[in-house]
């Protein structure tokens, strides 16, 4: 079984893209982040042509999740309990989505940016990651043989490696202790952030941006990131970071992040 997931940065501008890597890849889940279209915009005829059937968590041009599976798609859930709220007036946003994929709890999550330290969307992003650790927390307080992926784009760089350079960073989101600890909050409800287990190099990175360069310099950041919970990290055998489909014409700024599970 393999189990991807890939902030697509706009699904409709990038569907060739991402229904090519999907069918030469043979994932049987990809988890998607940053669509950016309501659900009835999304673009499911093409996974539903490879045999993927879709659920979708949508509402604008903005955030977005969905996950596309080809072993099953049962027991949708948009958002969790205790989700945050965002914005004026205060709702609730696309940023997490669960299902039951081949016996495997998959959650597309796409974090909060934070934006800036001085942002209320900073506070809002670690009050929205410690409302994901109670949930998980109980989740597998619930059942605790379930196989869980936390999967997404966490925009937090955990270590000083996972950044080009921490000096260029300094003072700014993704690196800050306290997201830091807000990350680690999760192993502490009983995860596994499994790529670094599986893929451990230093300056190995799944999203590079646009401007000045920073792909073919190398200049990136590891923020495409799993935790699994126990019974499911026994199960991963292997992580791989595709980063070839950040090349070429039209790429996310994103790559597919894909762990290799045994039944």
């Amino acid at each position: 079984m393999r189990v991807a997931t890939w902030n697509v940065n706009s699904v409709r501008s990038r569907i060739d893209r991402v229904l090519g890597w999907v069918e030469h890849s043979g994932v049987d889940v990809l988890a998607m982040q940053e669509t950016k279209c309501k659900d009835d915009q999304f673009p499911r005829e093409g996974f539903e042509a490879l045999g993927y059937q879709v659920a979708t968590f949508g509402f604008s041009q903005w955030n977005g999740v969905a996950i596309a599976s080809r072993i099953g798609l049962e027991d949708v859930v948009r958002g969790f309990d205790g989700q945050p709220l965002w914005g004026d007036p205060p709702a609730l946003e696309a940023r997490a989505l669960g299902a039951t994929c081949g016996g495997v709890r998959v959650w597309s999550l796409y974090i909060p940016n934070g934006r800036d330290i001085a942002d209320p969307h900073y506070e809002y992003k670690l009050a929205w990651l410690a409302a994901l650790r109670t949930a998980a927390g109980q989740w597998l307080h619930d059942e605790p043989t379930a196989k869980i992926a936390l999967v997404g784009d966490w925009n937090i760089a955990p270590l000083d490696t996972d950044v080009w350079s921490i000096e260029f960073f300094a003072g700014r989101t993704h690196v800050t202790p306290a997201e830091r600890e807000a990350f680690a909050a999760i192993a502490d409800a009983g995860y596994t952030e499994v790529s670094r287990t599986h893929l451990p190099a230093e300056h190995t990175y799944t999203y590079w941006d646009y401007q000045q360069l920073r792909f073919p310099r190398n200049e990136g950041m590891r923020i495409d990131l799993t935790y699994a919970s126990p019974a499911l990290a026994a199960a991963v055998t292997g992580v791989t970071i595709e980063r070839n489909e950040r090349k070429g014409k039209g790429p996310s700024d994103h790559v597919p992040v894909v762990l290799e599970v045994t039944p």
